[in-house]
């Protein structure tokens, strides 16, 4: 994924289904770096940066 679609899913009204290593995320903001930060869903607590071309839109 690239850093502007990333943007727009987190602008998103909808729900947009995003992996990380095949675990669903949650991203909660995008860095001009290239970077994200996102959480797992199934473990809130387990906050990661990582990189967008990481992220896969589902």
């Amino acid at each position: 994924m690239d850093v502007n679609r990333t943007k727009q899913i987190v602008e998103s009204p909808k729900t947009i289904e995003v992996r990380y290593r095949g675990k669903p995320v949650w991203i909660q903001h995008v860095n001009d770096d290239g970077t994200a930060r996102v959480y797992e869903q199934q473990d809130p607590e387990r906050e990661m940066t990582v990189s967008v071309g990481e992220l896969q839109e589902r």
